[in-house]
């Protein structure tokens, strides 16, 4: 087993890789432009477009329920949740931001697979666009990793 050094990148290689795509409906346009960077930085990874699931769900809070059932398939390395949640009046935001986090990383924890968490929480549109291209690849990026991490791990 491999262990980089600290500060040291190694090249990011997804080729038959199976990758999960929860994507929430809620701030539609924003989640579509995080998936459009999320599919377009898989794709220069290697991932093949036949090895990429999409699944959509209404918002945020049912980004877990959905990452659950595809992990339960035992037919992906990696998952990606894709969602934006913008601040409001009320507490709902902190409910939101909170259980759709927690619920993500539980299912990585549960399933000992790799979840990439790219649910903004912003304060406004303004900073939601400003993060969504970098965002979108980041997860990507970090399903690839942390897939070919674990199968090292393993």
């Amino acid at each position: 087993m491999q262990h980089a050094d600290q500060g040291t990148a190694t090249p990011l290689n997804g080729a038959g890789l199976r990758v999960g795509i929860v994507r929430a409906r809620f701030n539609d346009t924003l989640t579509r432009a995080l998936a459009e960077a999320c599919l377009a930085e898989l794709a220069a990874l290697g991932v093949a477009d036949d090895d990429i699931d999409q699944v959509l769900v209404p918002g945020a809070l049912e980004i877990p329920v959905a990452l659950k059932a595809l992990a339960d398939t035992d037919e992906y390395d990696a998952l990606v949740a894709l969602g934006c949640i913008i601040r409001g009046e009320t507490y709902h935001f902190e409910l939101v931001a909170n259980e759709s986090g927690a619920g993500v990383t539980r299912v990585a924890l549960d399933h000992q697979l790799p979840v990439a968490n790219a649910i903004l929480t912003v304060e406004n549109e303004a900073q939601a666009w400003a993060r969504a291209a970098d965002k979108g690849r980041d997860a990507a990026r970090v399903a690839v990793e942390m897939a070919n991490l674990l199968d090292d791990l393993k």
